[in-house]
């Protein structure tokens, strides 16, 4: 079941939207080589829950943290541990923001250094394709255009994997909610979007092969062949001719400029 929106309630999950955002954005002051993934989750735990609100991921089905950090080959899901990040790397920093009874999801990939070519260009093509499917997010428009446009973009056009098993969704007091949102599909399929409908798009790209696998502790999920993979994700309210994005990557893009560190020529 879709459980639609008030405007108000939309009000209020782009409270909460917005402080996930300030706390990817605080994310991306702090990275450099030498953290530990479990050092930045700490940076966001601590920024989220100081300003009044609660880390939707944690606890949440037992997972334990605030955020997913998965790195290089993982697509999602990853587990914040002892891996200390290094030149090359890449991260991907999924966080959850619960705050006046509604919840938020946002997603950002970040580049330590000196990243491969190839790799920034996979970074470039996701970040992009998550736009492609924002643009289709408006009343009357179907969930398969989003779908579509993000595939289309990134596998047919580009020739990378897009991630089947993992999907976009709606959300709202509840982390997921209908309609799951595939990044992959056809024009003109799926539920019919309508004012009142909050989602999250969030494209998962690999470079080669869209074939994933689990990892021995039920969460992180890798790309098969080992190839890195790309995820960006934002809360979109679909509105009447334009979409309303409800998250925001501003203060995220003007942190990672700033960050020495980080390599944003993607």
């Amino acid at each position: 079941m879709i459980h639609y929106k008030t405007k108000e309630e939309i009000e209020l999950m782009r409270k909460s939207a917005l402080l996930l955002s300030a706390a990817l954005a605080e994310v991306a002051k702090a990275l450099k080589p030498g953290m530990s993934t479990l050092d930045v989750d700490a940076v966001a735990d601590k920024f989220i829950v100081e300003n009044g609100a609660v880390p939707s991921f944690k606890n949440y089905k037992g997972f334990p943290n605030a955020c997913c950090i998965s790195v290089n080959e993982a697509v999602v899901h990853g587990i914040p541990n002892k891996y200390v990040l290094k030149d090359g790397d890449i991260l991907t920093v999924d966080v959850g923001v619960y705050m006046n009874g509604y919840h938020a999801d946002s997603a950002y990939t970040f580049a330590i250094g000196n990243v491969p070519d190839n790799v920034r260009r996979l970074m470039g093509a996701t970040k992009a394709s998550l736009y492609k499917g924002i643009e289709k997010a408006v009343v009357g428009n179907r969930i398969g255009d989003i779908s579509y446009a993000i595939q289309e973009y990134t596998e047919k056009e580009r020739g990378y994997g897009v991630v089947r098993e993992l999907v976009g969704h709606g959300l709202g007091r509840n982390l997921h909610e209908d309609p799951q949102v595939p990044n992959y599909g056809k024009r003109g399929s799926g539920p019919v979007m309508k004012e009142g409908l909050v989602i999250a798009i969030e494209p998962m790209i690999n470079l080669r092969t869209k074939d994933v696998e689990y990892m021995e502790d039920g969460w992180t999920v890798v790309t098969r062949d080992g190839s890195p993979s790309v995820h960006f994700e934002h809360t979109v309210a679909v509105g009447k001719g334009k979409a309303d994005v409800l998250s925001s990557f501003v203060e995220i893009e003007k942190a990672e400029k700033n960050n020495p560190e980080l390599n944003t020529n993607y």
